[in-house]
């Protein structure tokens, strides 16, 4: 179980329930250490002054915020600490909206939301919220402040336990109105093109079937370095080209697809309802 990266309560109307907040994923990816190349021995960084080229110890280092015209304005921690957030420990349910109505270019990063302790109160009213929450289909959201900054935060229910999702606030996401998409209406022929192959490789969300190749092909490097074995270093690709024919390219890409796809699990049909026997 990871650790406790925060600990407070959850508060909905006049109910508050004692949750912690653990990590939600965890970091697989394989970290270097910058080293002298000459001798591996690892690098140290440091501070240097640029007018006085000196290092600067850590207690006289400043914060400085670079205005429009170049200027550079420099701020105290003091006066840093006045913007800070008002620490607390209670997380608000301000609304309640319906998960699918979150587009998820504002969720950040995921945590897990559990039960602080084990008292029966504190099981019981953390039971309610996830039976409430999955039966009426909605996410909650509240404020949550850590490493002194204010989150949005979005709760959810996953696997019947609650998850706490730092958002991203509304203007700091750009506006697609502003995305170049240029070039003329497809045709009908090529939009049915498009969609026979969308369906050919249709199938069931398996999170399992997907696995980080370049983790897997550094790991495998890292492994025959250790051995003393030669790492061979493959020519670089080519880029692709864009179609020079776009339906003759959706034509081949639709016979492949049909002719030798991956085997694809397929989405389980309703059953019809059986008719009323005659009275």
């Amino acid at each position: 179980m990871p650790r406790t990266m925060w600990s407070g309560s959850l508060s909905f109307g006049l109910v508050n329930v004692p949750v912690e907040l653990r990590a939600a994923t965890q970091d697989l990816d394989l970290h270097f250490h910058e080293l002298h190349e000459k001798d591996g021995t690892r690098l140290v960084r440091r501070r240097y002054c640029s007018c006085e080229d000196v290092e600067v110890p850590w207690e006289e280092i400043g914060h400085g915020y670079e205005l429009d015209d170049g200027r550079m304005l420099t701020i105290t921690d003091e006066e840093l600490a006045s913007a800070r957030p008002k620490k607390t420990r209670t997380i608000d349910i301000e609304a309640f909206v319906e998960r699918g109505e979150i587009d998820p270019i504002y969720f950040d990063r995921p945590y897990a939301l559990v039960p602080a302790g084990e008292e029966d109160g504190t099981l019981r009213a953390y039971r309610l919220l996830v039976e409430v929450m999955t039966e009426a289909g909605r996410a909650a959201l509240g404020r949550i402040v850590m490493h002194n900054k204010e989150h949005l935060a979005a709760i959810l229910v996953r696997d019947d336990v609650l998850c706490l999702t730092t958002m991203r606030f509304h203007d700091e996401v750009r506006s697609s109105a502003d995305v170049p998409t240029g070039g003329a209406e497809p045709s009908e022929r090529a939009v049915a093109d498009a969609v026979s192959i969308i369906d050919e490789l249709t199938t069931d969300w398996d999170p399992t079937a997907y696995v980080d190749g370049y983790r897997e092909r550094l790991t495998k490097v890292v492994m025959r370095k250790r051995k003393g074995l030669k790492i061979e270093v493959p020519e670089p690709e080519p880029e692709p080209s864009p179609a020079p024919d776009l339906m003759a390219a959706l034509q081949r890409t639709l016979e492949k697809t049909r002719a030798g796809g991956a085997p694809k699990r397929k989405r389980p049909t309703e059953a019809k309802p059986k008719p009323k026997a005659k009275a």
